[in-house]
């Protein structure tokens, strides 16, 4: 069996609010304790500013402020979810790492749809689906979804800018 069948089906779950996230397995680097953050100035108030990886310049974004949740003070149970979006690779700030679980494919549900205004359904435009874990579901998020083009634009420049000192 091959890594990528090992970890088809797992999640890694994480605390946002009251809610629970998943994020697939194969999207995620590392995680790593909160660390210091240099600003970027004139970006999202959810773009948190670069971290320095072990020499490699990598932007963050606080999945709270991204999610339109309150942001809360970091403390020692946040953490940071290095993933590779869009051949970019980005930190998620996450309240804390709840644990890696194992969704089968017939555990997974489309997200719940919302007609606004007797208009077309609309989903929710992070979470692409819904995973059934015993009792509990975890919202299931596409890390390409969190962050917008111009985003990644900002986070570029900013990291030339960074490395080029």
């Amino acid at each position: 069996m091959s890594v990528n069948e090992k970890q088809r089906n797992k999640y890694v779950t994480f605390k946002s609010g009251n809610e629970y996230f998943g994020l697939k397995i194969e999207y995620v680097n590392e995680i790593i304790v909160h660390q210091e953050i240099t600003e970027i100035p004139e970006s999202d108030d959810y773009i948190k500013g670069l971290i320095n990886l072990r020499g490699k310049i990598i932007p963050v974004i606080d999945v709270r402020i991204r999610f339109k949740q309150e942001p809360i003070e970091y403390t020692d149970r946040t953490c940071i979810i290095i993933v590779n979006v869009n051949d970019i690779v980005v930190g998620l700030i996450v309240e804390k790492i709840a644990e890696v679980v194992e969704i089968k494919e017939e555990d997974i549900l489309p997200p719940p749809s919302i007609v606004i205004g007797g208009d077309e359904k609309v989903q929710n435009k992070y979470v692409y689906a819904i995973g059934k874990v015993g009792d509990s579901v975890k919202l299931l998020v596409d890390p390409d979804r969190i962050l917008k083009d111009e985003d990644i634009t900002v986070m570029e420049q900013a990291i030339e800018e960074n490395t080029e000192e």
